[in-house]
């Protein structure tokens, strides 16, 4: 997908905790008209110490705004959780490759499966899907609590949740939740940790589904100049390395190699 590198200015509207370490900003921009699922967002930093965007994906996005869920884990996201409303905000937006849709899904079944901080964009996701008229399983994987699974319940009463540490729902991943339900979707879309996607597209694979994973990987520029986010794909025969930020995050079970 092609796209033009757009910047603004936006507005932080709200900028509250909803988790441990976990914040949901919304910011009021205008920039978002051709947001697809999947895609991102970079963030510019105030503080000149820090000049490299922060891409975090985009969870949900209206006419006005764009809301992002982040974990506060390091020097950049915790000066982003200090953000106060009103404060203005440099963004790009959107970026990447989102997810490959069919205009109708009626009469399928999809799975969808987040894993941790890999769960803030499958809302979005999930919407979309629901619009274009799927039957929906939601697959939830945290490791201790639990954070957006109020919204997910508006979209389907079918939501099955795991922790690391068993507190909550299912004890264990994600994946070992998927396969304790012994149930076969005719396509899967996931975001999370490489091991998740891993397991998620051998899962798949024996059934002949259909899957779409997003890569979470540390980018430096966010629009393919660095080349500091690259992984492996299959391409024409060969295992080759691209961008995460420019071919992906998104990527089919079958090109994308994970070790």
């Amino acid at each position: 997908m092609e796209y033009a590198l757009k910047t603004a200015t936006g507005t932080v509207k709200t900028n509250k905790s909803i988790a441990k370490n976990i914040y949901e900003m919304i910011i009021e921009t205008d920039i978002r008209n051709t947001f697809i699922p999947g895609q991102f967002i970079n963030i510019y930093l105030d503080d000149i110490s820090m000049l490299l965007p922060r891409p975090i994906s985009i969870c949900e996005a209206k006419t006005d705004s764009v809301t992002i869920v982040y974990r506060a884990v390091g020097k950049g996201t915790e000066h982003l959780s200090s953000y106060s409303e009103s404060q203005p905000i440099k963004i790009s937006c959107p970026l990447g490759n989102g997810y490959k849709l069919e205009d109708d899904y009626y009469g399928k079944r999809v799975a969808i499966l987040g894993g941790g901080i890999g769960i803030p964009p499958m809302l979005g996701l999930a919407k979309t899907l629901k619009e274009r008229n799927a039957v929906l399983d939601i697959f939830l994987g945290f490791q201790t609590g639990v954070f957006l699974v109020e919204k997910f319940w508006k979209l389907s009463q079918n939501i099955h949740i795991s922790t690391d540490d068993g507190s909550v729902g299912f004890h264990g991943n994600v994946l070992e939740m998927l396969e304790s339900c012994g149930m076969v979707f005719d396509e899967y879309f996931a975001c999370g940790p490489k091991a998740m996607l891993s397991d998620l597209c051998e899962y798949a694979l024996k059934s002949g589904s259909i899957t779409q994973v997003s890569v979470e990987e540390r980018m430096g520029c966010g629009y393919g100049a660095c080349a500091g986010c690259t992984c492996k794909v299959k391409d024409s025969g060969k295992i080759v390395r691209k961008s995460v930020c420019t071919h992906g995050p998104v990527f089919t079970g079958k090109e994308l190699v994970l070790d």
